[in-house]
């Protein structure tokens, strides 16, 4: 049998500020970076790459060694591997914390119409996983944020350098994050208060 991961984590727990999400591009890095991230950081699995029964592995694996760093785990997919929540468009959002995805004020509108516990918003900046697609900007970021009741965690090309420009604190990032051993260890984003916090 599969283990079991803590699944029954309150909705209104404390929202992690810093977001690891796995990509194959990262994917020989994963298990450094996560070591590196602060202790209650976030990991979103994606590994859209991999077939079923590999990417069900994979999440076992990294799963357990986030788990046993006291990071929160986040599935993408609505598959029920035990994670402590799921993560994507608001039509596919499993148990547990529902984090849903948007890109511009309409898929905002949809997603806080699921009622999730926090938004991932993007791209701010350019980004490796779409190059050279319109990004946000600093400016439409901010003003779809405010239209949010829930938390909103930045992404797309973000950095801690570019965190400290945005001026936000909660952020995720697949190539910004664990790059080298000390990445993350760089400290949280600042600590300012985001948009209508929750719990």
């Amino acid at each position: 049998m599969a283990p079991r991961y803590s699944a029954c984590v309150a909705r209104n727990q404390s929202l992690p500020l810093l977001w690891l999400l796995s990509d194959a591009r990262n994917d020989a890095l994963l298990e450094t970076a996560l070591r590196a991230l602060p202790e209650g950081s976030g990991f979103v699995f994606r590994h859209y790459h991999l077939d079923p029964e590999a990417r069900r592995a994979r999440f076992e694996e990294l799963a357990t060694t986030a788990h046993s760093l006291g990071h929160t785990v986040i599935l993408s997919g609505v598959e029920d591997w035990g994670a402590d929540g799921h993560y994507g468009p608001p039509e596919r959002l499993g148990p547990g914390l529902r984090l849903a995805t948007a890109h511009d004020g309409d898929e905002m509108h949809a997603a806080l119409e699921a009622n999730p516990d926090a938004i991932f918003l993007s791209p701010v900046f350019p980004t490796a996983s779409h190059p050279g697609a319109a990004t946000l900007g600093v400016e439409r970021f901010h003003a779809l944020a405010r239209q949010s009741r829930v938390p909103v965690i930045a992404l797309g090309g973000m950095t801690h350098e570019r965190a400290r420009e945005l001026d936000w604190p909660r952020w995720g990032a697949i190539d910004g994050l664990g790059s080298s051993p000390t990445e993350g260890r760089q400290g949280r984003p600042p600590a300012r208060s985001d948009c209508k916090e929750r719990g």
